[in-house]
């Protein structure tokens, strides 16, 4: 008997338990007093559907009492899809205490995005400061400025969904500074006036395409770099002097090869003239031979030859000196 009746206590406990787990009376009680009209059917059937119904039952207390008509459905449907249900009631209850116009729709959107919406919200009533890395730059004449600027942005809400981020901005934002230092004539006007750079570059609608609105754009400090005109400069004079040396070198190498060539030559025709002396005697003796020359004329050659070499080695032993003018 003690038994039967053990077992039946724990099976009416857990059945207890079962009852209270898929119809939250509690939650449902909650709900109730602040003004939120959910049935004990409505909150077992979301336990089947898998929503967690705490989370549903508090997103519309919070938004009922912050004056927000919100649907049960709406709410199921957002986080069956994936969404941040809490995020997007804080969202709406900010958005509509701050006057900023967001709807429903618009909210669910920008979660299911993958962004903060409450986020957003935040930085659309508190602007964000967003640093930008240094940006190099080189005015005209040459010298390197390093520029570091800060960029106030608020939340475009429209423009959320689909709309590019920060480093979209800051690479906007950097690509501006470089064009309004690079179109500077003097890098001391832009020392003189840094507001100019702000100036050229708000002008540019920058936050076009963008998640944000781009407020203020502020020099924060610009550095001066490396003068790159001068670098340029010495860098194209060296490279001017290695082609010279090359050319040089070129040159130098030609008249080398002309030269050895010029004294293959020299060797080549001198070989020749050494031939053709060789074939003198041949040719006398042919001639000789032959009855063309006699020996008589044979012996005044001979005398010629020898009267030619004297005069050579007199005039070789006794220069004439050179001849001097009195004045």
């Amino acid at each position: 008997m003690d038994a039967t009746l053990l077992i039946l206590v724990v099976v009416c406990l857990v059945a207890l338990w079962v009852v209270l787990y898929f119809i939250p009376v509690r939650l449902w009680f909650t709900a109730l007093v602040s003004g939120v009209h959910v049935s004990l059917i409505q909150l077992a059937l979301m336990r089947w559907r898998h929503v967690p119904p705490r989370i549903i039952v508090q997103a519309l207390i919070g938004g009922t009492k912050a004056g927000l008509t919100l649907a049960r459905n709406d709410l199921e449907a957002h986080h069956l899809a994936g969404g941040n249900v809490p995020k997007v009631v804080q969202a709406l209850v900010s958005a509509q205490k701050a006057n900023i116009p967001l709807n429903f729709k618009m909210a669910t959107a920008i979660d299911l995005a993958g962004r903060d919406v409450y986020e957003a919200v935040r930085m659309s009533v508190i602007p964000k400061v967003i640093n930008t890395p240094p940006v190099t730059a080189v005015a005209k004449d040459g010298i390197q400025l390093i520029a570091k600027a800060r960029v106030t942005v608020r939340t475009n809400i429209n423009q959320l969904v689909g709309g590019a981020g920060e480093e979209t901005v800051l690479a906007r934002v950097g690509e501006g500074i470089v064009s309004s230092i690079g179109s500077s004539v003097s890098h001391k006007m832009v020392l003189e006036n840094p507001d100019s750079i702000s100036k050229v570059v708000l002008d540019k609608g920058l936050d076009a395409g963008t998640a944000f609105e781009i407020l203020s754009i502020d020099i924060a400090d610009i550095d001066i770099g490396k003068n790159i005109g001068a670098v340029l400069q010495l860098d194209q004079a060296n490279a001017d002097k290695n082609i010279a040396q090359a050319k040089a070198e070129e040159r130098r190498a030609m008249a080398v090869a002309t030269e050895q060539e010029m004294k293959a030559r020299a060797q080549e025709m001198k070989a020749k003239v050494i031939e053709a002396e060789a074939q003198i005697p041949l040719a006398m003796a042919e001639a000789l031979r032959t009855g063309k020359l006699g020996v008589m004329d044979y012996y005044q050659l001979q005398n010629i030859q020898a009267d030619t070499a004297m005069r050579e080695h007199i005039s070789n032993a006794n220069p004439t000196p050179p001849s001097t003018i009195k004045g």
